[in-house]
């Protein structure tokens, strides 16, 4: 049997040169690895970058392109765009396993082996050398562009210890303590935000990118690393804080740009792969289609808003923080009030404000209530746009005041509240609370029975709770938030109310 068609048991099973070279094995660069893994995945129809989703017309055929092509990449986009995913996802095209001389610190090629500490134990004890073999999860180096990093940490430096412990005058190579990209030799090494490493540490890495030679404190000293680079950027970081230095930008080949979800189902999906919802969680809470519609609707809102900065980007880390909130504020209130399950409420999006504001730029910062006031507004325009998609146009019948029918569905709504009606929605209401309040609404439940004739329990109640928001965001209602939840009133009780507030303001 070849060496290619050996079990991961019977490689493990060779413990020496003379056994490896028995077995047929030859040497293989890391980009010619990853090239053959990837054709045979792509002949076979399997799927190589697991969980990515928008990208399969866009992105992943770029990087399986520059692949073929055995380029460095770069990766060009915002902030949760899945740069670092994708990069770290790449060490699934590469071998299970590769062998090693057992305690070199490059990870050398015993059949091309490029430290002195391998040259030598080869020489000395030649097809009885030691082999070792490192799976390719430990192939894989990752290091954050941050300004303290220095060329020591990427390429290495002369160690005075280890020359005081092995005897040794500084002119001696074995002085040298070996860096992250020595270190990371046939394996897949990785920069995010490149543009935030100073100008000087990116010129150390032209000779590596180009020939593989690296230069340590004057030392003549000729690595042929074998590496796969990939690096991340955002595009905020050529014009903010540091940019790619020309010369190193030529010698990457492939420049990849990444880009947000173009839909809200791939968005939502993406959301639901990557919160982090505990059991119990899911076993308490029921949650449907309508307000993860929301959540999703909050970030495309976000990215389309005039108050915040379109070239920070609004990460996909939003609505999944966003997701995780809302699903324990509907947690936190089924605790309080001592209930088995319940079921998710439009209400429950109080939750998601604080994971908005931490997760938004805003143009001109202002006040610290600015990042609350626009989530707020953020998760408004949400509600009235998703609003749309599950009932008539408030607007347009406002307009012929009439449906379908002949009548207006939300007239008996209004007026109920027109009569001088209160309903507050509280944070904290049990469900029996909360079904109570909204029962009381004259023409609510016949409104969903009308337009959603199968729902029924909790799943209305839902329904008859989005019917006021979305009321209260076209403007046929009031709404109005409260430390304690919310409250919809009559819009012109709220106008009344207001001009009482500005006249006992001028007295």
């Amino acid at each position: 049997m070849s060496y290619k068609n050996l079990s991961s048991q019977a490689l493990l099973s060779i413990q020496t040169l003379g056994e490896l070279k028995a077995a047929g094995y030859t040497p293989k660069s890391i980009k010619q690895e990853l090239r053959d893994n990837l054709i045979v995945k792509l002949r076979n129809k399997e799927q190589v970058f697991e969980g990515i989703w928008g990208y399969e017309d866009t992105v992943i055929p770029d990087i399986e392109r520059a692949i073929l092509s055995q380029h460095h990449i770069n990766l060009l986009g915002l902030r949760g765009q899945a740069k670092t995913r994708i990069a770290r996802l790449m060490v699934n095209l590469l071998d299970e396993y590769i062998p090693v001389v057992e305690g070199s610190e490059l990870n050398d090629d015993p059949l091309q082996p490029l430290s002195r500490f391998a040259k030598d134990l080869i020489d000395e004890q030649g097809d009885a050398t030691p082999v070792a073999w490192v799976h390719r999860s430990e192939r894989y180096t990752e290091k954050l562009a941050t300004p303290d990093v220095s060329v020591a940490d990427l390429i290495g430096d002369a160690d005075p210890i280890k020359a005081a412990t092995l005897k040794l005058p500084y002119s001696d190579e074995r002085v040298i303590h070996f860096g992250l990209i020595p270190r990371a030799h046939r394996g897949i090494f990785v920069i995010n935000e490149l543009p935030d490493l100073q100008a000087r540490i990116q010129v150390s890495l032209f000779n590596i990118l180009q020939e593989g030679d690296i230069q340590i404190r004057g030392f003549k000293l000729r690595l042929p690393l074998d590496i796969q680079f990939v690096f991340t950027a955002n595009p905020e970081d050529y014009t903010n804080r540091g940019s790619i230095v020309t010369p190193l930008k030529d010698r990457i080949d492939s420049q990849i740009v990444t880009h947000y979800p173009k839909t809200l189902a791939i968005g939502k999906r993406i959301t639901l792969q990557e919160a982090q919802i505990k059991p119990e969680q899911e076993n308490l809470i029921t949650t449907n289609a309508v307000i993860e519609d929301l959540i999703e609707q909050i970030a495309i809102e976000a990215r389309q808003s005039e108050y915040v900065d379109a070239k920070s980007g609004v990460s996909a880390r939003m609505t999944i923080s966003a997701y995780e909130n809302l699903i324990s504020a509907a947690e936190r209130r089924a605790l309080i009030n001592g209930e088995d399950k319940t079921y998710v409420r439009v209400a429950d999006l109080v939750g998601v404000i604080p994971a908005v504001c931490g997760k938004v730029e805003l143009v001109y910062e202002g006040e610290v209530e600015g990042p609350v006031i626009v989530a707020q507004n953020l998760v408004s325009k949400a509600i009235r746009t998703q609003f749309l998609n599950y009932f008539p146009d408030p607007e347009k019948i406002k307009k012929v005041a009439k449906d379908k029918a002949g009548k207006n569905p939300y007239k008996p709504i209004v007026d109920w509240f027109m009569e001088g009606n209160i309903i507050d929605i509280l944070n904290e209401a049990s469900d029996k609370d909360y079904a109570a309040r909204l029962k009381t609404i004259d023409g609510l439940d016949e409104l969903i029975e009308k337009v959603y004739p199968t729902f029924e329990g909790r799943e209305k109640l839902f329904m008859m709770e989005f019917v006021l928001h979305g009321l209260a965001e076209f403007s046929l209602i009031s709404k109005k938030s409260l430390d304690t939840g919310l409250q919809f009133k009559d819009l012109t009780d709220s106008l009344f109310d207001l001009d009482k507030f500005k006249f006992d303001e001028e007295e």
